[in-house]
């Protein structure tokens, strides 16, 4: 499954709001995560050079999650009460474990309280691993979608606050400060490449579940300052990077869309790359990869679980959803087509390739097991 549009490189947008990176540096135990390059790659690839960042470990929790999550909460409290923390106020939110999670080790830190819903079909381990972080936690008969309504519906009570990681008409302000949040990755990934004396990415390959990183993505690297502040920053320059967003073949709904040319929901099955198991993408996200995203892919489970595999021997600790890029790059670049699909995507032999690894092995205990975590609903 594959949707390719080559004239997305010259959409443009403007930047993300600023703030963020320097938030996120000023949070107890943040560091820049790994950007490794692997040159075993590059060759089977048919590229000059291949990274992957790596959000294994991400303040303290297995997945890129907590820079969303720390920032909304940041800015929410910031409007409700001067950024202060209210030792009344409840974080609510639903989850189908790691967004959970980061809400809950925010509200912990802040001495807040937190209330998360979780959809059935979510391990065990990560209902523990939320419980842990001294979160209420609900469990939900019902796909993520009910989750969600049930945590709105107990966010409208006094003193609560919803921080919901997908967005929907009437509720997009929180959705737009979790996507403002990523762009910390971003930035990361430039200062990365620039001491790496690297060029610019010629391809940026990251997971979509309903495409709020996506939208993080994309905003970044088609804005309209990009090249500039690359520039000031003494990085090379040049053209934009061809985006790639990778689904499971069960739920490709960013990919329908850019089919369709229009928000479209599919019906979801069951996949171990349980973060992206997404039927409607986020209606925030959705004008922004319509726009600017070049290409997308969907995979299967055996081809995340092979991909996690060649990762872990190469030192990397990715779970299904961080190994889906390596497994739709390499789905991309090979077998019948892939001169077509390498030609719309630009990419020639000295390009520079990164993979957005959004969550590590300890996010999913079953690592590259095909059955994973189920969730049969849409998320962020």
């Amino acid at each position: 499954m594959w949707w390719a549009r080559p004239a997305a490189r010259a959409w443009t947008c403007a930047p993300a709001p600023a703030g963020a990176r320097a938030f996120h540096a000023a949070l107890p135990g943040y560091a820049p995560t790994p950007l490794t390059e692997l040159p075993a790659l590059a060759p089977e690839l048919g590229v000059a050079r291949v990274f992957v960042k790596d959000e294994s470990a991400r303040l303290g929790l297995p997945a890129f999650k907590a820079l969303g999550a720390t920032w909304a909460v940041h800015r929410a409290l910031e409007e409700r009460a001067g950024g202060t923390a209210d030792p009344g106020v409840t974080l609510v939110c639903a989850t189908d474990g790691n967004h959970g999670r980061a809400v809950a080790r925010t509200a912990r830190l802040l001495g807040a309280r937190a209330h998360v819903f979780v959809p059935q079909g979510v391990y065990p381990h990560a209902v523990r691993a939320i419980a842990a972080e001294q979160a209420e936690v609900t469990r939900v008969e019902g796909p993520y979608d009910d989750a969600v309504r049930r945590a709105a519906e107990a966010a409208a009570a006094p003193d609560s606050l919803l921080i919901q990681d997908s967005a929907w008409p009437g509720y997009e302000q929180v959705p737009a400060w979790i996507v403002e949040g990523y762009s910390t990755l971003c930035a990361e990934i430039d200062a990365q490449l620039a001491d790496a004396g690297a060029e610019l990415p010629g391809l940026v390959v990251v997971p979509a579940g309903v495409g709020s990183l996506a939208q993080a993505v994309v905003t970044h690297y088609r804005s309209t300052s990009y090249g500039g502040t690359r520039a000031r920053e003494g990085s090379p320059s040049g053209p934009p990077p061809a985006l790639l967003t990778v689904e499971p073949e069960s739920a490709a709904c960013v990919l329908a869309s850019l089919a369709r040319d229009e928000l479209h929901t599919v019906p979801t099955g069951e996949t171990a790359m349980a973060g992206l198991n997404c039927g409607t993408p986020s209606s925030l996200a959705w004008p922004v990869l319509r726009g600017g995203l070049d290409a997308a892919i969907a995979v299967t489970d055996a081809e995340s679980a092979r991909a996690a595999e060649v990762l872990a021997a190469l030192g990397v600790s990715s779970g299904p959803c961080g190994a889906a890029p390596l497994a739709g790059v390499r789905a991309a670049l090979a077998g019948p087509g892939a001169e077509q699909r390498r030609a719309s995507l630009a990419l020639d032999p000295g390009a520079v390739v990164v993979l957005l690894s959004t969550e590590g092995a300890a996010a999913n205990p079953h690592g590259s097991d095909v059955r994973g975590e189920v969730k049969p609903a849409r998320r962020a």
